[in-house]
């Protein structure tokens, strides 16, 4: 079975923060989709190290993230309420739709395999 993926624009973009004694590191990336009737926006954390994976990623990309989703049972005290966490947590994520940065880098790339001559140098 396949991770499920999750696609979007990118909306928000948090800078890594770190909790604990032991360093746990996350960082929180907001997705925004628009269905024609209203926007959605989904939050996706990096952990650990895959929060320096999310230095690439600017508002305004549209990227689909590969998550896992996680779920926590929280309780204060034995008498207190229960409470339960669900998050997703990004595993990695490709960009996509972008045609325009694509097509200059093939451009770019056949350029750079493109044979020539020395004898028709014209310096």
């Amino acid at each position: 079975m396949s991770d499920p993926t999750v696609r979007g624009v990118v909306h928000v973009v948090e800078e890594t923060k770190t909790y604990g004694a032991k360093g746990f590191r996350k960082r929180l990336v907001v997705l925004e989709q628009d269905n024609g009737r209203f926007t959605n926006y989904v939050p996706v954390e990096f952990t650990q190290d895959r929060c320096d994976t999310a230095d690439g990623l600017n508002v305004g990309d549209e990227i689909e993230v590969t998550y896992r989703l996680n779920g926590r049972k929280w309780q204060k005290d034995p008498s207190s309420e229960v409470k339960y966490f669900l998050n997703a947590e990004a595993l990695s994520y490709k960009a996509v739709g972008g045609g325009d940065s694509a097509s200059a880098a093939d451009a770019n790339d056949q350029f750079a395999e493109a044979s020539f001559d020395e004898d028709d140098i014209p310096f």
